[in-house]
């Protein structure tokens, strides 16, 4: 399982381009919302929608992807387990990912969502258990706390609440049992670089 906690307030209001509205971060929250519920309705329940076909057909899992299963690289980051996981994750998208849209644009920021996402499944298929379960937005919305510091560090503006965020749920991900700490740092990372390329690789004329 992937969650993500300590996202209860924005790290920083970034004001660098008139305010657009939003597109990719609520379209992201209601496809989510919406998988959620059909598992729901497959499983006959609200805290063991994991049971559901579509939840085992799309949840990560290394060995079943290594015989052919690859959309599970992509699909496991919209699924949840129960609707706490679905709410910490929502909710921490939302707070992070807003800023970062405006700052990025819709188009660039879906490629940071989707490049930490796939990131972060495959260091799960690389290193995790090969019968392991994962399922969850998490790695998906660290490569934003990774892209959001890199924004700061780029506008000159001070990292540390990013880093914070990103620290304690570093924390929380090594104590809390079944959270897959490689996914979270796997989507880090290729958040972070992919940002970080965006941000400062000269453009080709």
């Amino acid at each position: 399982m992937d969650c993500v906690a300590g996202a209860g307030a924005s790290p920083v209001r970034l004001r660098t381009r008139p305010t657009e509205r939003l597109l990719a971060v609520p379209t992201l929250i209601v496809l989510n919302v919406a998988i959620f519920l059909i598992t729901v309705v497959e499983a006959a329940s609200l805290a063991n929608n994991a049971d559901a076909p579509l939840f085992q057909e799309w949840a990560l899992q290394p060995s079943a992807v290594t015989h052919g299963a690859w959309w599970q690289l992509l699909t496991s980051g919209f699924l949840h387990i129960g609707p706490i996981h679905l709410a910490f994750n929502m909710i921490a998208l939302w707070v992070i990912g807003r800023d970062l849209e405006q700052v990025l644009g819709t188009l660039r920021f879906l490629v940071v969502y989707l490049v930490s996402l796939l990131g972060g499944s495959l260091v799960v298929l690389a290193f995790e258990n090969p019968a392991s379960h994962t399922a969850g937005a998490s790695g998906a919305v660290f490569g934003l706390m990774g892209g959001l510091a890199v924004v700061l560090m780029k506008l000159r503006l001070s990292p540390r609440p990013a880093l914070t965020i990103i620290l304690l749920n570093v924390v929380i991900s090594l104590v809390v049992p079944n959270i897959s700490i490689l996914g979270h740092l796997g989507g880090l990372a290729f958040g972070a670089a992919v940002t970080a390329a965006m941000l400062y690789l000269p453009r080709s004329r």
